[in-house]
């Protein structure tokens, strides 16, 4: 009995361009490790697809993202089965997007796996350890930016430039705010001579 075909297809995610610049970056490894995952599946019937879904730069935590939307229309258009990723979170940190992206999985028939960690999205129990586990995704993405955002204002309380366009009155290359700021000494006009004219005899 001839065994089905499984197409399959790789996401990888990084959230900075930080490093990819490189020959081989974070977006290789996580292919890498997919696709190696894969060939231990050819037995299953398990091909992997020659298209590309990386997404260099781009947060977790939006549905903004190029390779994304192409692998959805992919996975709406049922030319891929099972989307494969290096962890849940390269897929995304959304509670709401995943939910999403579930929906679409069951109408289209489709399923995804994680190399690393072991779900199942077909049952129940696959799903609520899932929610689990993008609930902290989603906890962690929220404090680090809040994290952010108290740095920055605690900066600005100290008048440091946190970047951007220049206020006035901010000195850039020292990193903070001047203190003094004197004013220029107006010029003569047209090099005409600064002393006062005597007033004319009434």
């Amino acid at each position: 009995m001839q065994t089905k075909t499984i197409r399959c297809a790789i996401y990888t995610r990084k959230s900075t361009e930080e490093g990819l610049e490189q020959d081989y970056n974070s977006l290789h490894a996580q292919r890498d490790a997919c696709a190696a995952y894969i060939l231990s599946q050819a037995g299953e019937g398990w091909s992997l697809l020659p298209e590309i879904y990386d997404d260099g730069g781009y947060s977790g935590g939006t549905m903004e993202r190029p390779a994304l939307k192409r692998l959805m229309a992919d996975i709406e258009a049922k030319k891929i089965d099972v989307v494969v990723v290096y962890k849940v979170d390269r897929l995304t940190r959304s509670l709401a997007d995943f939910s999403k992206i579930v929906e679409v999985l069951d109408r289209t028939g489709s399923s995804f796996v994680s190399i690393t960690q072991a779900f199942n999205t077909t049952n129940s129990m696959g799903r609520l350890t899932l929610n689990v586990l993008l609930s902290f995704a989603q906890f962690e993405r929220e404090v680090t930016g809040e994290r952010i955002r108290d740095k920055i204002t605690a900066s600005k309380k100290k008048g440091l430039w946190m970047g951007g366009t220049p206020l006035l009155g901010y000195d850039p290359e020292g990193q903070r705010r001047p203190r003094h700021h004197p004013r220029p000494r107006p010029r003569p006009l047209c090099g005409s001579s600064t002393r006062r004219r005597p007033a004319p005899n009434p």
